[in-house]
């Protein structure tokens, strides 16, 4: 890691910490900004944390929280064990394992919260504090988690149609490659209010990436008047414009989340923009804050959550964001 990261690592830390006891509470985040009392474990030392997500092996999306959890987790003095897996109830089995191993603490998110709530509110009260992270903030403080990290995904996708309808586009196509998620359901119905046109989606397998550029193809061809594509992953991005160019169609093309592929597409002007859901804060914030709820049983958000996105990366900005794709914090 060079110098200059370091020093801004250290300097998205040390707010937090600073700030620790003016933002003391007494009781866990509520939902609909209202507190919910609840009685804290312990105050004491934050030694262990295990982060659970619902990635997928070929996501690269996560790896940047992975990085993000990790860097707090070095410059806190926590270990910080990464776990992950696609289908929920392997996920809440490792959920299940952490409580068993008797961590400190526990970042989970929660793309599919049913199946998850039992090991949630087992980690709960086994004493284990809960923050979840980028999905599952409307289920969040329900069961037990003292906050929730992440973009509020239905208003960022109603600010990402409202962009799309403001640049002149009336058909906007939905490249879902989460379904059955509520993370999908959130986006699609954001994009759709704020676009206030027409809207039509389809279904791709992430883990497929041929089949993927193949079903945006021939869903281009198969409706001309489609001006506008999303998808909700910078993967998919680039799929959907190598399909949008096979298609020979001149539609905008939009996404949420970075790499190196999307900066490049948006510099060349074949991709209009990316919704950046700024998801390295999604890995390192959730660990701060079960730091300073171990060590001063203080909350953070009062009752709402905290917000990383999103950060909308176009032509005037994209060079500056590309060094920071190209260190993994973006």
């Amino acid at each position: 890691m060079t110098m200059i990261s370091q020093t801004i690592q250290r300097r998205r830390v040390l707010p937090w910490l600073v700030a620790g006891p003016v933002l003391a509470a007494c009781s866990a985040p509520g939902t609909g900004g209202s507190a919910q009392t609840r009685t804290p474990a312990a105050a004491g030392t934050l030694r262990s944390v295990a982060v659970v997500t619902q990635s997928s092996p070929s996501d690269a999306f996560w790896s940047v929280v992975k990085n993000g959890a990790l860097a707090a987790g070095k410059q806190l003095g926590i270990r910080v064990d990464y776990y992950s897996a696609e289908d929920p109830n392997a996920q809440a089995k490792l959920i299940d394992n952490a409580v068993a191993q008797r961590v400190d603490g526990l970042v989970v998110s929660m793309a599919y919260p049913q199946p998850l709530g039992p090991s949630i509110r087992r980690a709960v009260a086994a004493g284990i504090p809960v923050v979840t992270t980028n999905s599952g903030e409307a289920e969040s403080a329900g069961l037990g988690a003292i906050g929730h990290v992440g973009q509020s995904e239905r208003p960022a996708a109603v600010a990402v149609g409202k962009r799309l309808r403001d640049a002149g586009k009336t058909k906007l196509l939905l490249v879902n490659h989460m379904a059955g998620q509520v993370s999908a359901d959130n986006l699609a119905s954001g994009a759709a209010e704020g676009f206030g046109n027409a809207t039509t989606t389809v279904v791709v397998d992430i883990n497929n990436p041929t089949d993927v550029q193949s079903r945006i193809k021939a869903a281009l061809q198969a409706d001309r008047s489609i001006d506008a594509v999303l998808s909700y992953n910078a993967q998919i991005a680039a799929r959907s414009v190598a399909a949008a160019q096979e298609a020979n169609s001149t539609a905008a093309i939009a996404t949420f989340t970075l790499n190196t592929e999307v900066l490049d597409a948006i510099r060349t002007g074949k991709l209009l923009f990316a919704a950046d859901p700024q998801q390295y804060e999604q890995g390192y914030l959730p660990i701060v804050l079960l730091q300073l709820y171990r060590s001063n049983l203080d909350t953070v958000g009062g009752g709402l959550p905290i917000q990383t996105g999103p950060s909308f990366v176009d032509k005037s900005n994209v060079d500056a964001i590309a060094q920071l794709v190209a260190q993994g914090t973006r």
